[in-house]
């Protein structure tokens, strides 16, 4: 699979045929678990952090993922993009509203320092996910650091649907009729749902007669690809969304006949920031290059590659790294991400209600940034 389908055919700089020759002549692999240590070994000499080998229980778990309904605590995390001194940990991304996590007061911005007890300060997100996971109606002790406070929780796991957009409506005060009515979508992540909930959302929006959008994407790692594709064609009303390319160069182009355009005019402002990754870059980037929206915030994460699931035998899995993607402008973004027109000021509200209360103070962040031009 991986002489088939990894992206770098130059394997990391090794002769792939000769290492697997050597590996299956070498290796131990009387048992499942040696064969599965023996994999793992083969796949570290390619340095991807995202091409790896996920155990049964591993790939069930990355796939309900993806479906729109976990038993956990409702808990989206990521590795901390700031490096402040502060001790070490996974970063809390968002917390799905009404999930334990959300009720016990868990915001997106706290970092998780401990698991049951167990540090996570070397612990990988997969692992991290898997331990958060678990059936109904058990417990996890999480240690959380909000702020300078360190809190330590006791939640119950339940099936966390995983409702990936909220939305509102947000009036701007002015003078006489025309008052900026802004339908502000907030995105947390690409499963099964998405596309659809942003068309649901943008409709609903629409009934209150909305003149402009806000599409928030800060701290969206992303999910799947082909929903990051349908969600562009909503907005566009024709042109390149993304560019996949290997080795070899361009292999494949994702484009749009505006055919599924819902919102194609109405003014639009997206926001980003550091957490913005995989498939919403492919999103930001390709109404970036169109020209569709104005991108305000800091660079994205710059995750430009791909990665294919394949399943093994005996219900194990491998994740490859297939290919990378290039903006509709041939950008790599691979490291470097997308870069905004604009930056936003470091006190630009985070979620629905507090951005449509800080458009209503004339004085607040959310006016010192011009979103709409027009």
């Amino acid at each position: 699979m991986i002489d088939r389908a990894y992206v770098d055919k130059s394997f990391n700089g090794q002769s792939w045929f000769r290492y697997r020759e050597n590996a299956l002549r070498n290796e131990p692999m009387n048992t499942r678990e040696e064969t599965y240590m023996a994999i793992k070994k083969m796949l570290a000499t390619l340095e991807d952090p995202f091409t790896r080998f996920l155990e049964p229980e591993k790939l069930k778990s990355l796939r309900s993922g993806t479906q729109g309904a976990l038993t956990g605590v409702g808990l989206s995390i990521g590795y901390p993009t700031k490096f402040d001194g502060s001790p070490a940990g996974l970063l809390v991304i968002s917390a799905s509203p009404g999930g334990p996590a959300n009720k016990a007061g868990i915001l997106s911005g706290d970092v998780i320092l401990a698991i049951d007890d167990t540090s996570t300060e070397t612990m990988g997100v997969y692992d991290a996910a898997e331990r958060l996971q678990g059936s109904e109606g058990s417990s996890v002790k999480l240690t959380v650091r909000s702020g300078p406070e360190i809190k330590h929780l006791d939640l119950m796991r339940e099936k966390v649907s995983l409702n990936p957009v909220t939305s509102r409506l947000c009036a701007m005060p002015a003078s006489g009729k025309d008052s900026l009515r802004i339908g502000y979508i907030k995105l947390t992540s690409f499963n099964q749902n998405a596309s659809g909930a942003v068309k649901e959302a943008i409709n609903t929006l629409r009934t209150n007669n909305v003149n402009a959008f806000v599409l928030d994407l800060r701290d969206n790692s992303g999910g799947l690809f082909p929903e990051g594709i349908e969600i562009a064609k909503i907005w566009l009303d024709k042109g390149v969304i993304v560019y996949i390319c290997d080795s070899r160069g361009v292999r494949d182009i994702y484009d749009t006949d505006g055919s599924k355009a819902v919102a194609p005019s109405e003014p639009l402002a997206v926001l980003v920031n550091k957490g913005t990754a995989s498939a919403s870059e492919i999103l930001a980037g390709a109404l970036k290059d169109n020209k569709r929206a104005v991108l305000f915030g800091e660079p994205t994460f710059g995750k430009g590659k791909i990665q294919s699931v394949f399943e093994l035998s005996d219900g194990s899995g491998l994740v490859v790294t297939v290919a990378r993607y290039e903006t509709p402008a041939h950008t790599d973004i691979d490291k470097v991400g997308v870069v905004p027109d604009h930056p936003l000021p470091t006190s630009f509200p985070k979620d629905e209600e507090a951005f449509c209360n800080c458009l209503q103070d004339p004085a607040s962040a959310c006016n010192k940034v011009e979103l709409f031009a027009r």
